[in-house]
């Protein structure tokens, strides 16, 4: 027996060099990682095409030229927006719903107050215009509805 303590000792001995050896390679290999998908991603974005939002405006209905008398913006899915209401766009909603208003002969109880998944209609405040929309269901307005159409009247 006793020769065979020494050499379990030993053998405890090899394995904690071994498990400090890989827990060494672990991390090299770790950083190498990183350095590598940094380096990548520095070539990456120097042959990659740069993406131009040069238009984004015109498609969301910034654009001045898009506030004139009988432009239509938005959406042309009528299925989805198949909802239609005229008025006057002004700001504000009605106790936490809706951005906007459109404002209607017959009061504050005709108004239709709206947000938009497609359109920015801060560009069209205060003109008359038409929207199409898809009508939701609201606990304080009357009529609430996601814009998804507009035509300046």
């Amino acid at each position: 027996m006793e020769n065979d303590s020494p050499t379990l000792v030993k053998s405890l001995e090899g394995g904690s060099e071994n498990k400090m050896i890989n827990s060494r390679n672990t991390v090299i290999l770790f950083i190498g990682v990183i350095v590598a998908g940094i380096i990548t991603g520095f070539l990456i974005s120097r042959i990659a095409p740069t993406p131009n939002f040069s238009n984004a405006k015109s498609l969301l209905g910034n654009d001045s030229k898009n506030s004139a008398k009988g432009v239509i913006v938005g959406s042309k899915d009528t299925k989805s927006f198949s909802d239609d209401v005229e008025g006057m766009l002004k700001e504000g909603g009605i106790e936490g719903e809706g951005q906007y208003h459109l404002e209607r002969p017959g009061g504050v109880s005709q108004n239709v107050y709206l947000i938009s998944s497609v359109i920015d209609l801060s560009a069209y405040v205060g003109k008359k215009v038409k929207v199409w929309g898809q009508t939701y269901e609201a606990q304080k307005a009357g009529w609430f509805m996601d814009v998804g159409r507009l035509q300046v009247l």
